[in-house]
């Protein structure tokens, strides 16, 4: 409910915005291979978790990274994206129209 709220409030303020040029947008990742994921799971290492993750995304052999994240924000900022706003850019390796199951 909270990332349909932030997307709700993107398009809001990016309607209200762009009369002044300001382009409003947001980004939503699915959950991210982090050190911090790996200390909330104790017994599992890094290389572990991502091992966990690829092969149920629905890109082969692929694990959303901090940096996959990253580059979509510097897109959104970029002049490269100078004609989108109010837009979320879903940035989850295909979880949404998949589902998301991990096994780990």
């Amino acid at each position: 409910m909270s990332k349909h709220a932030m997307v709700g409030l993107v398009w809001m303020a990016s309607r209200q915005l762009r009369k002044h040029g300001i382009r409003v947008n947001c980004v939503s990742p699915a959950g991210i291979v982090t050190p911090f994921v790996c200390n909330s799971h104790d017994q599992y290492t890094l290389e572990e978790i991502e091992k966990a993750f690829k092969p149920r995304t629905p890109l082969k052999g692929i694990a959303l990274k901090v940096r996959n994240i990253a580059d979509a924000v510097v897109f959104l900022a970029s002049d490269d994206s100078a004609f989108v706003s109010g837009h979320d850019l879903v940035v989850d390796v295909g979880f949404l129209t998949q589902g998301m199951q991990f096994n780990l």
